[in-house]
């Protein structure tokens, strides 16, 4: 990573789905654990490897922007909701829509119709159509909504062209793709966030709150997950995803292979990258016990699943566990193949109490006993942020996860209109997202723990915390408030 990071990447064969895929699997099979000049030691190295930061966009103001322009890359299933969420936000302007079937924007126009917003600009029709978008002059953010193996290479390009960049979870799926993200953001110093939204839920914010407030104590160990059974979304050849993607994606990748969701909410508790950094990880998979089972079912009866029932599948559960260089230690699980309750854990465990959230309902102690919801609603009033009490009921109905998306969209055009940091910045999509191809590496090499990489460069020491409670500009509202909206907006 020193002198020649990206060449050893693609010496590997791991700059693409991942290690299973590559070279590096079978030669790691070869060898024993921590022998010197390993594989495993290249890995480490690498992982553990210096990059010299050309500007510190954590705590970084971009200019004020009176209007947000924005571009949708993407309008098939996540796409059209952002759309119409922003819709609603105050000081935003749609601009351009873009997708790669032409049905898809011609569909989102009719929306912006019957909302009585002007048509925006369509982009669509041709595998490169989104790059016009992003260099439109008329934009100030591009929205990201398309396939993973996408996401780096639409941000960066968007960055490039002068855009912000927002874009789905993950951000990235290799080392080489986390670093192009950090160091486009700090060369053209435009914001690159990845849209956790989950960092937007109100018991995680509530929780974040509690911390900043040391109501936990010293924070121990947290964990979080993604436990979702997504079989028959992954299986589904008419839903949103034809060209089956998302199920290739759990093809020859072993490992957490999205880990955003339940991790990025405990590491701003845990305050990663801002005081605290990742150290090493170790992760283990089960093998598949049902993926390849339905693929041999499916195919069976429909000879379009030939490939898919030919081929390897990642195990059911994923489990990774992180030690930070101040000694706390985190655990994230994956598992979207299991018959269980969708899962997000959410458990934060310090010196002084608890809070979990998974399985519901919601569960806070400091001590052997949990609360009682009498003593839970005198939480909920003493430490829910700000913004929650302002737009928490507003966000429910206008809707998107409980109402957390419409959270992480407001937050995000309230802090580019105000010029203040943004709650995440291009660090935290690096590092979050960067856990999936280190537990591949793990994984491929009998759990060994991997080196994470320091994105921030050292900065992490001094950069500022994450207040999301603080609603410091605050001047951002809802279009066209009815009076009922306006009380509870304070606007």
């Amino acid at each position: 990573m020193k002198t020649n990071r990206r060449g050893f990447f693609r010496i590997a064969g791991i700059t693409g789905a991942g290690v299973l895929s590559g070279g590096l699997f079978s030669a790691c099979n070869q060898i024993k654990d921590k022998e010197p000049g390993s594989p495993l030691s290249d890995i480490n190295e690498v992982a553990a490897g210096t990059h010299t930061q050309i500007f510190n966009m954590c705590g970084y103001s971009a200019p004020k922007l009176d209007k947000v322009r924005i571009g949708f890359i993407g309008l098939g299933m996540r796409g059209p909701e952002a759309v119409e969420r922003m819709s609603k936000i105050e000081g935003v302007e749609i601009k351009a829509l873009c997708d790669l079937r032409p049905d898809r924007v011609e569909n989102v126009q009719k929306m912006l119709f019957n909302w009585r917003l002007p048509p925006a600009k369509a982009y669509s029709g041709g595998v490169e159509s989104w790059k016009e978008l992003c260099q439109d002059q008329d934009l100030d953010l591009v929205y990201i909504c398309t396939p993973w193996k996408l996401h780096t290479l639409m941000a960066v390009f968007a960055m490039e062209n002068g855009k912000h960049a927002a874009v789905e979870v993950p951000a990235c799926r290799t080392l080489d793709e986390a670093w192009q993200l950090v160091e486009t953001s700090e060369k053209t110093r435009k914001h690159c966030m990845m849209l956790e939204n989950c960092c937007y839920d109100f018991f995680e914010l509530l929780t974040l709150n509690m911390a900043r407030q040391g109501f936990f104590g010293e924070i121990v160990h947290v964990e979080g997950a993604y436990i979702h059974d997504l079989r028959e979304l992954k299986f589904n050849k008419e839903g949103y995803y034809p060209d089956m993607w998302r199920l290739q994606e759990n093809q020859r990748r072993n490992g957490n292979l999205y880990p955003t969701h339940g991790l990025g909410p405990v590491c701003q508790v845990l305050n990663i990258n801002r005081g605290d950094r990742m150290d090493y990880l170790t992760s283990m998979s089960t093998i598949d016990f049902q993926m390849a089972e339905m693929a041999a079912d499916l195919f069976k009866t429909d000879p379009f699943y030939r490939d898919y029932a030919t081929t390897g599948y990642r195990g059911n559960m994923n489990t990774t566990t992180v030690r930070t260089e101040k000694g706390k230690t985190i655990m994230i699980q994956h598992d979207t193949t299991s018959p269980r309750p969708y899962s997000r854990i959410h458990l934060v465990s310090g010196t002084k109490g608890v809070a979990s959230k998974w399985p519901e309902p919601e569960r806070i102690a400091q001590g052997h006993d949990w609360f009682d919801e009498a003593k839970m609603n005198e939480i909920r009033d003493q430490y829910y942020p700000d913004i929650v009490k302002r737009l928490g009921e507003m966000a429910k109905m206008i809707g998107g996860h409980g109402g957390m998306d419409f959270l992480m969209d407001w937050r995000l055009i309230d802090c580019l209109r105000n010029g203040i940091p943004l709650d995440q910045d291009v660090y935290d999509a690096a590092l979050w997202s960067s856990i999936a191809p280190l537990s591949e590496w793990s994984v491929a090499n009998r759990s060994n723990s991997i080196q994470v990489p320091d994105f921030t460069c050292g900065s992490y020491i001094n950069n500022p915390v994450v207040d999301v409670h603080l609603t410091r500009g605050g001047t951002t509202g809802i279009k066209k408030p009815n009076k009922e909206t306006a009380s509870q907006l304070n606007i």
